[in-house]
This record gives structure tokens, C-alpha cells and sequence, in this order.
């Protein structure tokens, strides 16, 4: 398949005219026989996004744990434009956190199917934070690190965990930051941490902070916290909730001249009722709420976000005005890189699997989605 006449967003972060090889499932430099032609005027083409934190969407949650659920989760992604995933657990018990990990060791050993995303791997956000900033966390479930615990659910999920978050200063000899860090990305999440202890997070490990802003200090000029210490590691990325609700969109543009593309991961943090409208549904087994674009618990807090990757990606651009090109980086490469996974994903790059999604250049409207070299929506 060759794909002709669209802006095609490249390696270098910039949109160029070029024709698109798709070969079977991957992108590549040429074809030597005649094929099918896709003809992209009027489109961006870019990468399929790159979640690493979500929670659910289409009525389901991932804590459900099981394969239904996650294909689920998957075909939706998929429709979207975001063809690899992350998705974040909650605090919940280790026993629940044990099932969920099996269920996703189990589903990645057969996904091929051309109708999903790709399931890289799983975000622990809980159970190892801080109940001062728990945000929508279940406080019953939250526990200090524990790495044995840790490391049995590694086991459970069969090496696919690939961030795990902690509250640094409930690792009181660092020592949990120092070996997990060995087996996976290490964030800083749900911190009430001052400057000190975030950077000797950072210094002993840790790469990544789980979305910014929210459920940690505010960068004070006298207690500049843990944004601070984030902000001058150059190894550390930051994850953005671009939804409208979590970040405002001043803070968004700021967040984007601080850290820059390669350092901004932007995130959905979407929970079940993504995809849906307005009603009762469950975010890690607490009730929510959901009334326009807002998801909270019954006692106001905010319970993620009920805007998918690309959604977030849209308001980036034409509510905070982002550039187009840094958004789709940082929806992209950034959080592959982030995650390991850009060998595979997160450019279109003759070798990788053919993800790919147009976009209309007026609207920023999803067109038609590539997953693995199969077209599996097209707008009428």
C-alpha cells in the first residue's frame, strides 16, 4: 500500500510532503510491485498515539481484570487512533492487582488481532502512595513499598510492568526506588514530597513523574516541591492530563516551554465512562459521577478523565495552543520512548509496525486508522 499526497509528521518532530510504504504489518522505504493507493490529501498523517496512562473507556475498566475487558479496551483505542497502551491500575488489593496482571500477561502472549491496539505493558499507579495526596486512590488499599510485593507482581504479570509509581517519601531507605528502577520506569506519583526528597528520587533512580500537577505540591517559589526537581533532571519525563479539567490551559502551555516535547508524555488518565455519556460508573471499584466532561468521586474529588488520547491531544492544540507538531510528539515518541516500546511504535519509520492514523488538516477529526497495516475505520 503507498499512502500519497498527506503532510506526514516524521522522525525529526516536523510534517513533510512524502509518500507512505505499508508492507504487511509494517512501514517501509519502498515497494517493488504494484499496490493498492491511498490518496491523503487534505490530511495529517501520523503515528498511532501512545498511551501510557488510562484506566479504561467504553464502560469497562481494566481493574476488571479480565480478557474481555481488555479487548474491550483495546477495540476502542483502536477506533481512536491510539494503537498502543499502557493502562494504569489503582490501590486495590494484591490479590486484585495479581488477577489484573495475569489477565494481561495472558492476553499479550496471543494479541494479533488487527481490530486492537497493542497492550505493551501495565502502569501500577497504587498501591505504594501517599493517602495526603491520594486523589482518587482507594486509602484502604494504600501500603508502603514493598518489594516483595512488588516483584510478585512482576512475576504475575510476566516482566510487563512497565512504570510503577511511588510516593518517595514512603521509601524511607530508598532502597525500593533502587531496585525496581532495575526492572522498570519508576514515577514519582500521589507525593505530598518537598524538593529534597524528589531529588533524591530522581538521583537514585526514578524517571518519571505521573501527571503533573495534579496530586503532588505546587511549584512555590520558597518550596519549589517536587515540579522543581523534575524540571532540572534531563532524564525525567513528566506526564500531562490535556482534558481540560486537570490542567488548566495557561499551565499546559507552561508545562510544555519547561519541560519541552521530548520530556512531555501528554496522557488521557481515562476511566470506564470515556466513549459514553452522563451517569454512575466505578474508577478502581469507588463510585463516580460524570457530568459533561468531568468524572468525580461522590466527595467532589476528580476520578480521571472521560477524554480519550486523542481528544487530549486536540484540545492540546486548539485550546492551549500548542503546536500541532509538539503535540503529536509528545503523544508519540515521547511516551514510547518513555515506555521502551519506540522501536516498535511511535514514528513512522520504515521496520515499525504500520500504525498510523489521518487527520483532517481543518477539523484535527480522525479520518482513517491503520492498525498493523490494516485499515480498521474510515469517517464516512
Amino acid at each position: 500500500m503507498i499512502i500519497k499526497n498527506a503532510s506526514v509528521f516524521t522522525e525529526n518532530g516536523r510534517f513533510s510532503e512524502k509518500d507512505i510504504c505499508i508492507e504487511g504489518d509494517f512501514f517501509t522505504d519502498s515497494l517493488s510491485d504494484e499496490t493498492e493507493i491511498t490518496d491523503a490529501g487534505g490530511c495529517y498523517a501520523i503515528p498511532g498515539l501512545v498511551d501510557i496512562h488510562s484506566h479504561g473507556c467504553d464502560g469497562v475498566d481494566f481493574c476488571e481484570g479480565t480478557i474481555d475487558t481488555i479487548k474491550k479496551i483495546l477495540a476502542y483505542e483502536a477506533r481512536n487512533g491510539i494503537t498502543t497502551i499502557v493502562p494504569a491500575t489503582m490501590s486495590l488489593s494484591e490479590e486484585d492487582l495479581a488477577r489484573i496482571a495475569r489477565a494481561a500477561a495472558e492476553f499479550r502472549k496471543n494479541q494479533n488481532g488487527k481490530d486492537f491496539s497493542y497492550l505493551y505493558g501495565i502502569n501500577m499507579e497504587g498501591p505504594f502512595v501517599s493517602a495526603k495526596k491520594c486523589g482518587a486512590q482507594n486509602t484502604k488499599y494504600i501500603r508502603k513499598p514493598d518489594i516483595d510485593m512488588f516483584n510478585r507482581l512482576f512475576e504475575a504479570s510476566e516482566g510487563c510492568i512497565r512504570l510503577c509509581d511511588i510516593a518517595p517519601e514512603e521509601d524511607d531507605t530508598g532502597d525500593f526506588i533502587r531496585e525496581v528502577s532495575k526492572k522498570c520506569r519508576v514515577s514519582v506519583a500521589h507525593t505530598d514530597a518537598d524538593y529534597e526528597t524528589a531529588k533524591r528520587a530522581f538521583d537514585l533512580g526514578a524517571s518519571h513523574v505521573t501527571h503533573l500537577f495534579n496530586a503532588m505540591p505546587a511549584l512555590g517559589h520558597r518550596e519549589p516541591g517536587p515540579i522543581a526537581a523534575a524540571l532540572e533532571n534531563d532524564k525525567v519525563v513528566a506526564e500531562l492530563i490535556c482534558d481540560g479539567v486537570h490542567v488548566a490551559a495557561p499551565a499546559i502551555r507552561a508545562a510544555f516551554k519547561m519541560f519541552g516535547k521530548e520530556r512531555i508524555a501528554i496522557i488521557s488518565d481515562s476511566m470506564m465512562a470515556t466513549g459514553l455519556g452522563d451517569g454512575e460508573y466505578e474508577l478502581g471499584k469507588q463510585p463516580v459521577t460524570v457530568r459533561g466532561n468531568e468524572a468525580r468521586l461522590h466527595d467532589g474529588t476528580i476520578a480521571g478523565s472521560v477524554t480519550n488520547l486523542m481528544g487530549c491531544l486536540k484540545y492540546a492544540v486548539k485550546n492551549a495552543g500548542i503546536p500541532l507538531e509538539d503535540a503529536v510528539y509528545s503523544a508519540t515518541a515521547t511516551p514510547a520512548k518513555a515506555v521502551g516500546c519506540y522501536d516498535m511504535a511511535g514514528s513512522i519509520t520504515p521496520g515499525k509496525y504500520a500504525d498510523l492514523v489521518l487527520l483532517d488538516k481543518k477539523t484535527l477529526d480522525v479520518k482513517t486508522v491503520f492498525v498493523r497495516g490494516t485499515k480498521i475505520y474510515e469517517m464516512i
